[in-house]
């Protein structure tokens, strides 16, 4: 019944729409050339209808099951040494600056930093609403083309990074994650954080065996603290597996490709010999790659999203 009641809701503001739609049509076309004060009621109530109805479309993209929920977003060095490691420290540069625009809180779980510049890997919480909704789409490969600043002869290079997002699971949807089936290993943390990190073994590094998934946290102050946090972790990756598995499935009945991990990149993001950064996905195209390395992705996390409403199946489709 509650269903039901939300599904009466959104089927009467659509039908308000249409309502309102032919409203206009039918009064533009009574209007005379010279009503000047109807002609531009009309254009305000137009506008206002356009803007509701796109509000109302990205709200769509923003229905699944996870979409409210925190994030947890991890990026990963692809082959390539220092020159991927230093793209991996530029994403996540990108993305806490646009968590900062979007007003969400962010907290390093755990980073692990590359031999001369970058990161190798680095997992980050993202708290907010919508924050795996708006970031579920960045799931992905991201390449980076420039000049070196690490190539003494300024060739030019490219360089890969693996983006992973997950939603923050919550307590109430059950993961089954046996005790025998993860090993638990603490030692001492490492990088930046005082004489406390240095002299205890307070990070924690959890080893899921049947899945061989490898998740740790070193950031917290304390080891049951990062023990909590690295289990979180694990439980999302856990429910994430599974969703894919799920996804595979209904992908291999359907006949359609799924493209391996560090299959082809969604993104492109090119400083030299010009400057663009293209999603290869939605086709959107930016010139200001520097803005958009600054935080401004919220034009690709919105094509992509609207991408995916478009993209939904239909009802003979599901049936």
């Amino acid at each position: 019944m509650r269903r039901m009641a939300q599904l009466r809701d959104q089927v009467a503001l659509w039908r308000g729409f249409e309502r309102r739609a032919q409203d206009a049509q039918e009064l533009l076309e009574l209007a005379d050339d010279d009503d000047r004060a109807l002609l531009e009621e009309l254009e305000q109530e137009v506008a206002r209808l356009e803007q509701e109805v796109n509000d109302q479309e990205f709200r769509l993209a923003l229905s699944g099951p996870h979409d409210a929920d925190d994030a947890i977003l991890s990026i990963h060095a692809g082959a390539g040494g220092t020159e991927s490691q230093d793209w991996a420290e530029m994403l996540l540069r990108m993305y806490l600056r646009w968590a900062e625009r979007q007003g969400y809180q962010t907290r390093i779980l755990d980073m692990t930093e590359g031999e001369e510049a970058g990161i190798k890997s680095v997992t980050v919480e993202i708290k907010g609403d919508y924050a795996y909704g708006h970031l579920k789409g960045e799931h992905g490969v991201h390449r980076l083309v420039r000049i070196s600043p690490f190539d003494a002869q300024k060739r030019r290079h490219t360089s890969f990074a693996l983006v992973e997002v997950l939603p923050v699971i919550d307590d109430d949807i059950e993961i089954d994650v046996k005790p025998d089936d993860i090993e638990v290993q603490v030692f001492r943390s490492g990088g930046p954080g005082g004489q406390h990190m240095q002299k205890n073994a307070t990070a924690v590094r959890i080893i899921h065996k049947p899945t061989g998934i490898v998740v740790q946290c070193q950031n917290e102050r304390s080891q049951k603290q990062n023990r909590e946090m690295a289990m979180r972790v694990l439980r999302s990756r856990l429910y994430e597996l599974e969703r894919q598995k799920i996804e595979e499935e209904r992908a291999r009945l359907k006949g359609e490709h799924v493209s391996a991990e560090w299959g082809n990149q969604i993104r492109s993001y090119v400083l030299h010999p010009y400057q663009m950064v293209k999603d290869h996905r939605t086709g959107v195209e930016i010139g200001n790659a520097q803005g958009v390395l600054d935080g401004d992705v919220d034009p690709f996390i919105q094509a992509w999203l609207k991408q995916q409403v478009s993209a939904e199946p239909s009802p003979q489709e599901t049936t």
